[in-house]
């Protein structure tokens, strides 16, 4: 009999994707790949070393220097685009069901991942024929223009959390600019990745612009970046990683963008439209199971509304369906490997002695096994307390209370991160003069998490360094050489005549 669970035709074993064709790794080595409900191996992977990337980065040097694409004119480059973001929005259905297979991610929320990944790609397409630079002019004297230019190999390394929709995210611009990519995906989660070869061959990518190196973050992420003919590297994970990247990049002082952790508040003050908060501030931490980088952890609410609030929370928070990946009604899924579990598990063991706890605290009925956590609300959380102040990047929330805007803001700023905030208020001024105050790279008003891709998206402190989005991660992808005309007599001072 066949698990119902399981998506047909999974791969034996994932390789490599090197100059456009599939490889092993060249030690032969390979890693374990886990289905999160179980923990059990359901497939390998090849191991990337050094060796890997540098056969990698070698295939993505040629096509850059010898190749076509960073040549072509935009529109070309254009046409390919719209043709992955076609083929990428084609199989949704079938990256919904591996990515849900492989993250633990609710099939619910895996469905629609394909149509976002492939609007990255259309919105860079488009982007990229309709860009203009900059040209200055002092009429009769001088003209300036700037010449914008592809870089060269990008290295990009991407999280576990849906992880083909933030692939799209860099591979978008990095190809859409000329530039040609090594990427290096998570470990944990190989196997949508796997498509993106296929679906760039069949779009018309020339051989070896596209090269996919799976491996551990200590061994290909570390090659990739301490690779010399890598200038560019593009990283989304946590902000430890972060640092260790930002060091070992530094003696080859190569162009950085990293999206980094995030512990960001949601703040609900008391004219807030308070069943749209919570409804607002429930999905934005259990949603992805809580995986995801912009959750709203930590909810600082008005003393006046304190414990409504609390209670409408916890009675929500108990009835958020957790349930097995491939089910339709599942909300929560499970954590996508036993080592991520039994981090947020033990953050939860924490809470418990930080916290009062109102919901949760530990596995749901009924599930035994696998990575699965019940949704947990902790209420009256100190702002020194662990769990206030530390990423836990999993279905956990700590709920604070403040008496005035001052307060407020001072608990939202008290983190070493700073991605989003979430603001809930019906006064005007409060929410634009706190959302100008608040330490964060993005702010939602009276929203939920909700993106423009035209807008920069990244944070500050320790939530990253620098942005991409729309004309910021066409920055990043490219080198911008100004060029100076002079149009009348040149204005030279004589040195050396006498």
């Amino acid at each position: 009999m066949t698990d119902s669970r399981i998506p047909a035709d999974l791969p034996d074993h994932i390789q490599h994707y090197i100059d456009g064709a599939f490889v092993d790794s060249v030690d032969g080595d390979t890693f374990d790949v886990l289905d999160p409900v179980t923990n059990k191996t359901y497939t390998t992977a090849a191991a990337g070393k050094k060796a890997d990337i540098e056969l990698a980065v070698a295939a993505a040097k040629r096509a850059f220097d010898e190749g076509p694409w960073p040549r072509m004119l935009p529109r070309e480059r254009s046409r390919v685009l719209h043709r992955i973001a076609d083929l990428v929005e084609s199989r949704d259905a079938r990256l919904a069901e591996l990515e849900s297979y492989d993250s633990g991610l609710p099939i619910t929320q895996a469905l629609g991942q394909a149509r976002r990944a492939a609007e990255n790609f259309r919105f860079f397409a488009d982007l990229i024929v309709a860009q203009s630079d900059d040209a200055f002019k002092v009429p009769g004297k001088q003209m300036n223009y700037v010449n914008r230019k592809p870089i060269g190999v990008a290295g990009l390394i991407t999280p576990w959390n849906t992880p083909f929709m933030l692939e799209s995210w860099k591979l978008g611009p990095a190809l859409a600019t000329g530039n040609t990519v090594v990427l290096k995906p998570a470990e944990f989660t190989p196997l949508s990745a796997s498509l993106w070869a296929g679906i760039f061959e069949e779009a018309g990518l020339p051989s070896g612009v596209f090269n996919l190196v799976n491996g551990l973050g200590e061994d290909a992420g570390d090659a990739l970046v301490k690779h010399p003919d890598v200038p560019l590297i593009s990283f989304t994970g946590e902000s430890s990683t972060g640092q260790l990247i930002f060091g070992n990049a530094a003696p080859f002082l190569k162009g950085l963008s990293m999206e980094l952790g995030g512990k960001s508040p949601a703040v609900v003050f008391a004219d807030a439209d308070l069943e749209a908060a919570v409804d607002a501030t429930i999905f934005g931490v259990f949603s992805l199971n809580g995986e995801r980088c912009t959750a709203g952890s930590r909810i600082l609410v008005e003393r006046s509304i304190y414990e409504e609030f609390v209670e409408r929370y916890a009675a929500q928070a108990k009835r958020v369906t957790v349930g097995y990946p491939h089910d339709p009604a599942t909300e929560v899924g499970a954590l996508v490997h036993p080592e991520h579990y039994d981090k947020v598990m033990s953050y939860v063991e924490i809470g418990k002695t930080e916290g009062r706890l109102v919901a949760g605290g530990g596995r749901p009925e009924g599930f035994d096994a696998g990575n699965f956590v019940a949704p947990t609300v902790f209420a009256d959380v100190s702002p020194d307390a662990r769990i206030f102040q530390e990423e836990i990047f999993g279905p956990v929330v700590a709920i604070t209370p403040f008496d005035s805007d001052d307060e407020a803001l001072a608990l939202a700023n008290n983190t070493k991160y700073g991605l989003a905030a979430y603001i809930w208020t019906n006064d005007l001024k409060r929410a634009h003069n706190f959302a100008q105050s608040v330490e964060a790279g993005m702010v939602w008003l009276n929203s939920n998490n909700v993106r423009d891709l035209r807008t920069p998206f990244g944070g500050v402190k320790a939530s990253g360094l620098g942005h991409e989005g729309g004309y910021r991660s066409i920055d990043f992808y490219t080198d911008q050489q100004s060029v100076h005309i002079t149009l009348g007599g040149a204005h030279n001072p004589t040195f050396g005549k006498n």
